[in-house]
C-alpha cells in the first residue's frame, strides 16, 4: 500500500537512539582496528556487532534502519569488489587465469558433492542436499577483498589468483540464485533459459568487453594521449578538461554505475561486473601511463642535445627533470587507485564497509540456532564444508618437482584442447633438454679427453681448489604457508551463502518435516565458515610477516615464506 503523504514530519530523535547509533557506528570502526591489528580480519568483530546490535541479538536497532544499513552495505560492497578489479595485477590475471579455474573449480564441486551427506544426516531430500550445497559453494568476495588489503597480498601473484577464483565462485553462486529461486516453485516455472542465461550474460561480459578495449577502446585513448592536452584551441582546452581528476571521477563513476545496472538486467552478477569495470579503469589508466613516459623521454632529450657543450646546458638540465616529474606525478594522480583513494576510500573504509559486515549480522538467527540437534549437526556439515574449501590449496601444493603443482596440472588439463597439440608441444620442448642431457652424459664418459684439453693446475691452484668445496645447490622454497592462505581464504561464504540459503527457504526447497532444522544447520555452517576462513588467514598472515621480519633483521639467506606466490610484479 503506498504512502500518500507529501512528507514526512522532521523529529528530532531521542538520546537513547543517538546513543545507541553512535555506539554502533563508533564500535563498528573500534573493533575493526583492534581485530586488523592482532590478526587482520575486523570483519569478524564487525559481524559480532552486527548480531549482537541488530535483531537477532538486543534488537536495539529498528527495523527500517537496519534495512538502511543493509541496502548502504551492498553499495560499500559494489565498491569493495571495484577497487578489488582496480588493484587486480592484469598481467599476473592472465598468466594465472587457469589455475584460478582450477582453484574455482575444486571450490564449487567438493562442497555440492559433500553436502549430500546431509541425506542420511538430516533425512533431506538430494534436491535440498543440492540447495545446501549450492549456499556453500560461494567464496565471500567482500570479505576475500577485504582480507587481502588487510594482509598487504592484493598485489601479489597469491592474492590475483585468490581473488580471480573467489570471482568465477561468486558468478557461480549468483547462478545458483536463480536456480533456487524456481527449484521452489512449480516445474514450469523452471526451463533452460534460467539456468543458461546467467552463464551466457557472464561470458559474455568476460569475452566482449575485453574486445571492445582492444578494438574501440584502445585507439580512442592512444589518439586522446598522442595529442597534447595543453594544446591550442577548443579541442586542447577539452583534452585539458578531461584530463582533471574531477572528470576522471565523474567518468569512471558513470562506468560502474553503467557496467552495473546493465548486468542487473541483463540477468548476471552486478559484482561481476563492478570487478570488470574496475580491471578495465585500471587497464586504461596503465595504457595512459606507458604512453606519457616515452613522449615525457623525447621532449627532454631535445634541448639536451640542441645544448650540448654550451654554457647554458649546466643550467638547463633540471627545467626537463623537473617537467618529467610533474607529469609522472600528474599521471600517477590520474589513475585509478589515486581516483578511488581520493573520493571512495574514506567513506567506503569507516561507513559503507562496516555497515556491510554488520548487515551480515543481521541475517544470523542466532536465537533459534542453539537447540540440541541443530548444534551438534551444524557443526559438522561446518567441518565438511570447511574440508570442502581447503581442498582448494591443493592446487598450489608443492611436489617433490619445484615446477609441478596439483594446480599446474589442472591448468594444463584445462588448457588442452588437442592431444596431438599436447604432444606436439610436449616432444618439441623435450627434445632439447634430451640433446643437453646427452651431451653432458658424453662429456661425464670421456674423462681423458676434458683432461687433455684442460693444462694441469699449479700448486697453488690445486691447493686452493682442494681447499673450497663447491656451493650447495639453492633449492627452491617448498613452502606449505601459500596452499594454508589459499584453502583458508577459500572457506568464508558470507553474503551469497546467506541470500542462496534465506531464497531457499522462502520459496519451499526446505519443505518437510525437518525444515527448520535444515534451514539452521545451513546457516551453521555458513556463519563457522564466514567466521573461521578470515581468522585462520590473519593468523597465517601473522606467522608469515614475522618470519620475513626474522629474515631481514638476521639475514639468515633462507627464501621467502611464500616464495614466487609473494612476489608483488610492478607491470601491469
Amino acid at each position: 500500500m503506498m504512502d500518500d503523504r507529501a512528507a514526512i514530519p522532521y523529529r528530532e530523535p531521542g538520546i537513547v537512539s543517538i546513543l545507541i547509533l553512535s555506539s554502533f557506528l563508533l564500535l563498528l570502526n573500534i573493533i575493526n582496528h583492534l581485530f586488523n591489528r592482532l590478526v587482520y580480519c575486523g570483519l569478524v568483530g564487525q559481524i559480532l556487532i552486527g548480531v549482537a546490535w541488530g535483531t537477532p541479538g538486543a534488537d536495539w536497532l529498528t527495523r527500517d534502519f537496519e534495512d538502511a544499513v543493509t541496502s548502504l552495505g551492498y553499495l560499500g560492497l559494489i565498491l569493495i569488489v571495484y577497487h578489488g578489479g582496480l588493484s587486480t595485477n592484469l598481467r599476473a590475471l592472465k598468466s594465472n587465469l587457469y589455475l584460478s579455474a582450477a582453484v574455482a573449480l575444486l571450490g564449487i564441486a567438493c562442497p555440492i558433492a559433500l553436502s549430500f551427506l546431509l541425506q542420511p544426516l538430516l533425512n533431506a531430500t538430494p534436491l535440498q542436499a543440492f540447495a545446501a550445497g549450492a549456499a556453500l559453494c560461494s567464496t565471500s568476495l567482500g570479505t576475500t577483498f577485504t582480507v587481502l588489503a588487510a594482509s598487504g597480498l592484493s598485489d601479489t601473484r597469491l592474492g590475483v589468483v585468490l581473488s580471480s577464483a573467489a570471482m568465477m565462485d561468486d558468478v557461480v553462486g549468483l547462478i545458483m540464485v536463480q536456480v533456487i529461486s524456481n527449484l521452489g516453485g512449480s516445474s514450469s516455472d523452471l526451463n533452460a533459459i534460467t539456468i543458461v542465461r546467467p552463464v551466457l550474460v557472464s561470458i559474455a561480459f568476460a569475452v566482449i568487453i575485453p574486445l571492445v578495449c582492444l578494438y574501440v577502446a584502445k585507439p580512442m585513448l592512444l589518439r586522446f594521449r598522442i595529442r597534447p592536452a595543453e594544446g591550442p584551441g577548443e579541442a586542447g582546452r577539452l583534452r585539458h578538461l578531461l584530463s582533471s581528476r574531477q572528470a576522471l571521477f565523474m567518468i569512471q563513476t558513470v562506468l560502474l554505475l553503467a557496467s552495473v545496472t546493465g548486468a542487473t538486467y541483463a540477468g548476471t552478477s552486478n559484482l561481476f561486473a563492478a570487478y570488470i569495470a574496475g580491471a578495465v579503469i585500471t587497464w586504461g589508466g596503465d595504457l595512459y601511463s606507458t604512453r606519457m613516459k616515452p613522449a615525457a623521454t623525447t621532449t627532454t632529450s631535445k634541448p639536451a642535445a640542441r645544448t650540448q657543450g654550451s654554457t647554458v646546458a649546466a643550467g638547463d638540465t633540471t627545467p626537463p627533470a623537473t617537467a618529467k616529474e610533474q607529469n609522472e606525478e600528474r599521471t600517477n594522480d590520474l589513475s585509478g587507485t589515486a581516483v578511488y583513494t581520493r573520493y571512495y576510500s574514506q567513506v567506503v573504509d569507516y561507513v559503507l564497509q562496516p555497515m556491510f559486515f554488520a548487515s551480515i549480522g543481521f541475517a544470523i538467527p542466532i536465537r533459534d540456532m542453539f537447540r540440541g540437534e541443530v548444534v551438534w549437526k551444524g557443526i559438522v556439515y561446518a567441518a565438511l564444508m570447511t574440508v570442502a574449501k581447503t581442498v582448494c590449496g591443493l592446487c598450489l601444493l608443492p611436489r617433490p618437482s619445484p615446477s609441478w603443482t596439483i594446480g599446474s596440472a589442472l591448468s594444463k588439463l584445462l588448457k588442452s584442447t588437442l592431444p596431438a597439440r599436447v604432444r606436439t608441444c610436449f616432444i618439441s620442448r623435450k627434445q632439447p633438454e634430451q640433446r643437453r642431457e646427452d651431451a653432458t652424459k658424453s662429456n661425464a664418459s670421456s674423462p681423458t679427453a676434458v683432461q687433455a684439453a684442460t693444462p694441469p693446475p699449479k700448486p697453488k691452484d690445486a691447493a686452493a681448489s682442494a681447499t673450497t668445496k663447491p656451493p650447495n645447490p639453492v633449492r627452491p622454497p617448498r613452502s606449505l604457508y601459500p596452499a594454508a592462505i589459499i584453502g583458508c581464504a577459500m572457506v568464508s561464504r558470507g553474503e551469497i551463502g546467506f541470500l542462496i540459503s534465506s531464497i531457499a527457504a522462502a520459496k519451499g526447497v526446505y519443505g518437510g518435516s525437518n525444515t527448520s532444522d535444515l534451514f539452521l544447520v545451513v546457516n551453521w555452517a555458513i556463519l563457522i565458515c564466514t567466521l573461521l576462513g578470515p581468522l585462520a588467514v590473519g593468523v597465517l598472515v601473522r606467522r608469515v610477516r614475522r618470519l620475513q621480519e626474522t629474515q631481514t633483521r638476521l639475514q639468515t639467506g633462507r627464501a621467502d615464506a611464500l616464495g614466487d606466490w609473494g612476489v608483488v610484479s610492478k607491470e601491469r
